[in-house]
């Protein structure tokens, strides 16, 4: 279920602002998306599986928190994020 090793380097790779960037809003809102979207295909599978509802759950939330944050301090890389990502919002 967790994405592997050479996916997460080529995301942060894709969204990092400099060499080795893994600490930023962008980096950690791609990572957090790509999980998301991991768990969305498991739990089309596995209908039951409650546990990994409420990881994806917390995860969904820390993402809308993360997003808040950049809307309200650089509205630009929000929505240079937002549309490379394809959120809707």
């Amino acid at each position: 279920m967790a994405i592997t090793k050479e996916r997460k380097e080529e995301i942060i790779k894709k969204y990092g602002r400099s060499e080795g960037d893994t600490g930023s809003v962008e980096v950690q809102v791609a990572l957090l998306t790509e999980e998301i979207n991991v768990l969305n295909q498991h739990l089309t599978k596995h209908k039951k599986d409650h546990h990994s509802y409420v990881g994806q759950m917390k995860k969904i939330g820390h993402r809308r928190n993360l997003l808040r944050y950049l809307r309200e301090n650089d509205l630009d890389r929000y929505r240079n994020l937002i549309s490379s990502l394809g959120l809707r919002r």
